[in-house]
């Protein structure tokens, strides 16, 4: 491989040496690398940019070393703040019920119960600022204002990345698109802005999240109720109180009695953990939708 000459081959080369790995470490590792650069140059500014690479090649490392870093730390990393695989279980009843042991059903359980707020959120800020960008567009302060609005839009998907790694375990980026439009003119880089595509797949996720919050809060709250509300159907019939008591046409219902309440309990046990199953699926399916949305499949 040919010694790197610019910044932007550097980056080029250091993007094909890190071909296959997973996206959000590409981007972080290519804003990384660009940043360094940058400030060195700017260290320096009367400097060759081909003679301060041929420097730093020789301290922070060349494209396929750093390739190679980055793999290696990321391996690290993900031992060091995973939680230990949950035991795994052969026996069908096993599978079903150790549910409960896997870290990540609680994770995705208090990001769907937290869905609700950041979908509301999320959802109006977006719709908000792309009205507010259009009503200004005719005035002075109407680009500058995008160009803000976008940038918010961009520091939120951030802020996303990092609820949906901590609590739903799928890697995500950990710093922002790398600058590669640093030296550009103004129209260049706002051009360069608007034809990126996860300036919109990012919008698209915000606007997504008020119908996906909405649904996420109301199934896990409705299973959880009902599940526990069952479960605990024995705790409330010893306490003198009737699990079910209906007046239908002058009929009195007042609840089945102890075999029929235990009956309900096992019921109320099997809908819990199988709400646990399903939250655990969601949860899953939603960070691939995050990682299809906020993260390019490919730097580019």
């Amino acid at each position: 491989m040919n010694a790197p000459r610019t910044i932007n081959e550097y980056l080029e080369q250091l993007r094909a040496a890190l071909r296959g790995a997973d996206p959000a470490l590409v981007q972080d590792a290519l804003y990384d690398a660009e940043e360094h650069l940058r400030a060195e140059l700017a260290e320096q500014p009367g400097r060759d940019e081909a003679v301060m690479l041929e420097h730093v090649v020789g301290s922070y490392g060349a494209p396929d070393e750093v390739a190679d870093i980055y793999r290696d730390q990321e391996i690290r990393i993900q031992r060091a703040i995973r939680p230990p695989p949950p035991q795994q279980h052969h026996s069908v009843l096993g599978r079903f019920f150790g549910v409960a042991a896997d870290p990540h059903t609680y994770g995705a359980l208090f990001y769907l119960l937290l869905a609700l707020v950041t979908g509301i959120f999320y959802f109006t800020w977006a719709v908000t600022g792309l009205s507010l960008s259009a009503g200004l567009s005719f005035l002075v302060i109407g680009i500058p204002f995008f160009l803000l609005f976008l940038g918010s839009v961009r520091g939120l998907s951030l802020l996303e990345g990092r609820i949906v790694e901590t609590m739903l375990g799928v890697r995500m980026p950990r710093r922002p698109p790398y600058p590669s439009q640093q030296g550009m003119p103004w129209l260049k880089r706002i051009g360069a802005i608007l034809i990126d595509g996860r300036t919109w797949t990012t919008l698209v996720y915000m606007w997504l999240m008020l119908p996906l919050g909405i649904i996420y809060f109301t199934v896990a709250v409705t299973l959880l109720s009902v599940s526990l509300a069952l479960a605990g159907s024995p705790f409330v019939k010893a306490f003198g109180f009737n699990v079910v008591n209906m007046d239908v046409d002058g009929f009195s219902y007042y609840g089945p009695g102890w075999a029929g309440t235990i009956a309900l309990s096992l019921v109320g046990v099997v809908l819990l953990f199988a709400t646990l199953h399903l939250v655990r699926g969601i949860g899953r399916v939603h960070g691939q939708i995050a990682k299809h949305l906020l993260v390019p499949s490919s730097v580019d």
